[in-house]
């Protein structure tokens, strides 16, 4: 052989492994990004980061399900998680920014909530009182829900722009008006549209489908799905559990955006599933959970959920008066040994029905434990309709009871509210920190796949 082509042989010898070693780093620096936490150390130099080995067939595949059901609703959690630390305090906060729609004008005795209603509609015929609770607490405004009736001229419903009154309880003068829920960052509007948001992200109702209460309810149901795929990936190793509890926070960067998002899930792991089932719960209980859960108990019905109990309106039904209910419902509530009086009282005209809340006055949200008993009478006949006792009824019955309060964290009271917010906060934490991890390995794979495209160019100028 010539020297000429020994020359050349050995150049071209040269440039393969010079390629060689390229494509060894690159490999390399790639595994690092896309697994940058494993039991042994990258050869890149560049990383410090421990390397999961890329694990069984099934794992891959649950880390694809992870980044999928990730990235779906992360965004829809961000936002629920903070709007739900906030609503956790949704009175007080409401009360704080709007104080003359919270606090009563006038000092004096208070008219009973049955005649401030009465004074409501004789001074505006155009309303009808939905709720209201029985008696004010003092010093404070009583708020009432209204809903417009029909004009028998046109037949078609007045035209209001609110649904909620604040009725000063001395004199029976509304002092405040709003639109409960409605989309404004007015600060008498606020703290309703953050709740509204939480759960509906204030999208509309169409065609009997309530979008964003069906929306969010989906995400719960993912959410829940993936809390369990991402438990699974969080402990590749039961050797190195200790890894999966750490926070590296002297690391800094990357290392501890992975650790909050992956530690700091493990270490609320509990509470995640808790607030993500319940969140389903509320959402889509009559579709969904109430089936469900009716096939492992019987479920107690109820005119809510069960709209085959309630009887047809018939020609010349006449409602009965609140006072009349209110006199069923304290029989009633003697006849159950029930602690606490009448507290509130709605009408669902759309199921021509009473429901009756038990509680001391102010104690309308259920401060504690699994809320206030409620019964249900037909409005023409006051025949009873159900009862929803806390604490009463079948496994089923208690497990739906139990939803709202879990949800709230008010079934342990203010502890339980306060580690709500923090959860919220959680939350929204794994979201943000779930969505950077996922935005940094796409763009290591987009420069990875640009350095593959060059190498294979630069392969072909070599041949």
């Amino acid at each position: 052989m010539g020297r000429r082509a020994m020359l050349e042989r050995h150049s071209v010898g040269s440039t393969v492994l010079r390629l060689r070693k390229t494509c060894n780093r690159w490999h390399d620096s790639l595994r690092c990004e896309q697994f940058p936490f494993t039991q042994n150390r990258c050869r890149d130099s560049s990383s410090e980061l421990p390397l999961y080995p890329s694990g069984s067939r099934m794992r891959q595949q649950l880390i694809r399900l992870h980044r999928w059901f990730g990235v779906a609703t992360a965004l829809f959690l961000f936002v629920a998680g903070l709007t739900g630390a906030i609503i956790a305090w949704d009175h007080e906060l409401d009360a704080a920014l709007n104080p003359s729609f919270f606090k009563a004008r006038t000092a004096g005795p208070a008219l009973s909530g049955l005649e401030l209603a009465r004074r409501v509609e004789a001074a505006d015929p155009r309303l009808q009182v939905t709720y209201l609770p029985l008696a004010a607490e003092p010093g404070r405004t009583l708020q009432m829900m209204v809903l417009p009736r029909t004009n028998p001229a046109t037949k078609q419903p007045y035209t209001l722009d609110f649904n909620q009154i604040a009725v000063d309880p001395a004199t029976g003068e509304i002092q405040g008006r709003r639109e409960w829920g409605a989309v404004s960052l007015a600060r008498l509007n606020l703290i309703p549209f953050i709740y509204k948001l939480h759960y509906t992200l204030h999208l509309p109702f169409t065609g009997g489908v309530d979008i964003g209460v069906w929306l969010m309810g989906i995400v719960g149901i993912v959410w829940l799905f993936d809390s369990v795929i991402a438990l699974w990936l969080s402990f590749p190793s039961l050797k190195a559990w200790r890894k999966s509890f750490a926070f590296r926070f002297g690391r800094g960067g990357y290392a501890l955006t992975f650790d909050l998002h992956r530690s700091g899930g493990v270490w609320i792991w509990g509470l995640l599933v808790i607030v993500a089932l319940t969140s389903v719960s509320m959402n889509l209980a009559a579709p969904v959970v109430r089936p469900i859960v009716s096939l492992f108990s019987t479920l107690t019905p109820d005119p809510i959920n069960n709209p085959e109990i309630l009887r047809a309106p018939q020609p010349g039904d006449q409602v009965l008066s609140r006072e009349r209910i209110v006199q069923l419902a304290e029989a009633a509530g003697k006849a159950r040994n029930l602690n606490a009086p009448p507290g509130g009282l709605y009408y669902a005209e759309f199921l021509h029905a009473y429901g009756v809340g038990f509680y001391a006055t102010g104690n309308d949200h259920g401060d504690i434990g699994l809320g206030n008993p409620w019964m249900y009478w037909d409005a023409a006949t006051g025949k009873p309709l159900g009862a929803q006792i806390p604490g009463k009824g079948t496994a089923g019955d208690i497990f739906m009871q139990v939803q709202y309060p879990l949800h709230s964290g008010r079934i342990l009271g203010i502890g339980g509210r306060i580690l709500i917010s923090a959860v919220g906060i959680a939350v929204a934490v794994l979201s943000a920190t779930g969505l950077l991890i996922w935005l940094k390995k796409l763009n290591a794979r987009r420069r990875s796949a640009q350095n593959a495209s060059r190498m294979r160019d630069g392969g072909r100028s070599v041949a």
